[in-house]
């Protein structure tokens, strides 16, 4: 990522409305160094932009790699930044209704309520570069 950078890694969104935003959660990826969102921990690298922030500031500078990983087993959803768990929530779950309930996506009623979809990754202008992705359907717990 360049400095100053931001950008996301979105899933179970879908394609019927204007913004991928408005229907799937992200992982925030950012330069929380020179990026004004990287001094909220709420909106800073490796959380669930504007609903958790991460347990631990573990992101490297701008210019060097990160490393993300996204589990979504059923509900529980666990993001990891360079190799330490960072976030964990539930979907569906009474908590995470209310936490969307009192935020920005309120206005969004499709926001966080597909149990699948596509993944996107957000364009906000900034060079940033991914690498090595791999989805893969790892079952159900059942």
């Amino acid at each position: 990522m360049t400095e100053a950078g931001n950008s996301g890694i979105f899933f179970n969104v879908t394609e019927d409305r204007d913004h991928v935003w408005e229907t799937g959660p992200e992982m925030q990826v950012l330069d929380d160094e020179r990026h004004a969102d990287g001094k909220n921990p709420m909106t800073s690298a490796g959380s669930n932009y504007a609903l958790h922030a991460p347990v631990q500031d573990v992101v490297r500078p701008a210019g060097q790699w990160n490393t993300a990983r996204i589990l979504v087993c059923g509900d529980d959803v666990t993001y990891w930044l360079n190799d330490v768990e960072v976030v964990s929530y539930t979907l569906h779950s009474v908590d995470w209704k209310a936490l969307v309930a009192d935020s920005k996506f309120n206005a969004m009623p499709e926001y966080g309520r597909r149990d699948a979809g596509h993944i996107a990754l957000q364009d906000h202008g900034d060079v940033v570069s991914y690498r090595n992705i791999r989805i893969r359907d790892l079952g159900t717990r059942d």
